[in-house]
């Protein structure tokens, strides 16, 4: 499994329009093999922003890559624009998941 995350330092007085967004916005990742969730995160708040991160599990690296080059990645992140309501950049990171620990009636299922 692969995760990717990106983390954004959102100005406070843009914390409820920057969730707005996500909200409302349409997302194409269910049509991608080897997704598999996603989540977006709200996190501590700071003296001049809030933390947030989106986290998204994948079957594999190579199908997040195959994500970040297809036409659902350009168009989910064509309504990027707007006000800025970070800031700078998000900053990316991502992870190969080398051990799961699931509860055990789970696993048996």
């Amino acid at each position: 499994m692969f995760i990717a995350m990106n983390r954004f330092k959102v100005l406070k007085d843009g914390a409820s329009e920057f969730e707005e967004r996500w909200l409302t916005r349409e997302s194409r990742l269910h049509e991608l093999d080897g997704f598999i969730a996603f989540h977006m995160l709200r996190g501590p708040e700071r003296e001049d922003h809030i933390l947030y991160a989106s986290h998204t599990l994948w079957a594999s690296k190579a199908h997040f890559e195959a994500w970040t080059r297809s036409e659902q990645f350009r168009a989910s992140h064509a309504r990027a624009g707007g006000r800025p309501l970070t800031l700078g950049h998000p900053e990316f990171e991502g992870f190969e998941v080398f051990q799961t620990v699931v509860p055990r009636r789970q696993a048996a299922e």
